[in-house]
């Protein structure tokens, strides 16, 4: 028999470029409906395990699926705000412990979570070198973003401005970093975390000024009266929060106003949870409260009917391309009827030529189900990761 395995194994290297061709077409038939339901599936295990462990999510009216991958993912379009008065208000009622989200500024790639150290304790973070945050200016990065931006503990990352064209007077504020948290294998390894009142400096709604009844900033002194000095439009916002300067730091209007992207409710029970849910049931709601599990479930039905769409395709398609491979082994029998005659004269039997072609056969199928069975496996292992980011982008 391996005379015969030799035979078929030279006659496919000398048509190399027939038998890429042919190992091609049969390994894309074979993978793409299994790769398809592999990388679906994977995809929706991870976007369901996110949402099945946030029970709700309060934000303005709007679109649910946007609040949700902006509140879960932090890579989605950043929806209207809501205040914090709302968080006030939730916690009143002792129903659940709200959890404040602001999370509308990234630093280069990594998005900037402002939040209350209620949500580590809620996603089960630990930290890993350092340790949370404690005062304004102070964030805690994922090891992904830790990585990325290469920094570590002690150093700084800044907030990137949302346009080039910030004509607003909002400088980038430096962060310096005094914790790493554990790689937890969620969109939390990539975020950089902050107090919500340092995300709202950042936005611009506190600031420091320079001391000027110091003689460094006389520079910045328009008039002085007593006590009393005027400044003139020189006067710098500060950029950074440091133990100097951190007195200085300051906010305008009534905090209940100041905005927030979402609201994460940690519900002490079922009861609650409902309890809570009926208080936004009227449509004239300026807030909705939205159950994350049930809106990603709903993008999912979405994704999985156009997937049967896309396979019933992809099956019309490997129909044609297996009748076609056929035709190709059927013409090239044709055009071999010289070489299968040659081998009958020196004394090829008819069942050893039928051999040969049946494991030239075989071993392009072979060829092209491990191929496929690679593609599948690379696809069950980062497949889910490229999904999640195309369905956030």
């Amino acid at each position: 028999m391996s005379d015969v395995l030799y035979l078929a194994w030279r006659y496919l290297v000398f048509h190399r470029w027939k038998t890429l061709l042919l190992i091609a077409s049969i390994t894309l038939i074979a993978y793409l409906p299994v790769g398809l339901n592999v990388l679906v599936g994977r995809s929706a295990e991870e976007l369901t395990a996110r949402a099945a462990t946030t029970p709700l999510l309060v934000g303005s009216r709007g679109s649910p699926l946007e609040l949700v991958l902006n509140s879960l993912y932090f890579d989605a379009e950043v929806p209207a705000p809501t205040s914090l008065a709302e968080v006030e208000r939730i916690s009143a009622t002792g129903l659940a412990t709200p959890i404040p989200l602001h999370v509308r500024f990234r630093s280069r790639s990594a998005p900037i979570v402002g939040t209350s150290l209620e949500y580590f304790d809620f996603r089960a973070l630990s930290i890993a070198d350092g340790r949370p945050m404690a005062v304004l200016g102070e964030c805690v990065l994922g090891s992904e973003a830790a990585r990325d931006l290469g920094v570590a503990v002690g150093d700084a990352v800044i907030s990137s401005p949302e346009s080039v064209f910030d004509l607003a007077g909002v400088y980038p504020l430096r962060m310096r970093v005094v914790g790493v948290l554990e790689r937890s294998f969620t969109p939390d390894d990539g975020a950089i975390f902050v107090d919500v009142k340092t995300a709202w400096v950042i936005e611009g709604l506190g600031h420091g000024h320079q001391d000027l009844a110091s003689p460094d900033a006389a520079a910045g002194v328009l008039s002085r009266d007593g006590n009393r000095v005027t400044a003139n439009a020189s006067v710098a916002q500060y950029s950074e929060i440091t133990a100097e300067n951190i007195d200085s730091f300051h906010f305008h209007g009534d905090p209940a106003t100041y905005p927030l992207t979402a609201i994460l409710i940690d519900p002490a029970d079922d009861k609650s949870a409902v309890l809570l849910a009926g208080r936004y049931a009227s449509p004239d709601a300026s807030q909705q409260i939205v159950r994350p599990r049930v809106v990603v479930e709903e993008l999912l039905g979405t994704v999985f009917t156009v997937r049967e769409y896309v396979v019933g395709a992809i099956l019309l398609v490997a129909a044609a391309t297996v009748a076609m491979a056929a035709l190709v082994f059927l013409l090239s029998l044709r055009l071999r009827r010289g070489e299968i005659l040659t081998l009958h004269r020196i004394g090829g039997s008819r069942g050893r030529v039928a051999a040969m072609v049946v494991s030239e056969i075989l071993l392009v199928i072979a060829a092209s189900a491990t191929l496929a069975a690679g593609l599948t496996w690379a696809t069950g292992r980062f497949g889910g990761e490229a999904v999640r980011a195309l369905l956030l982008s």
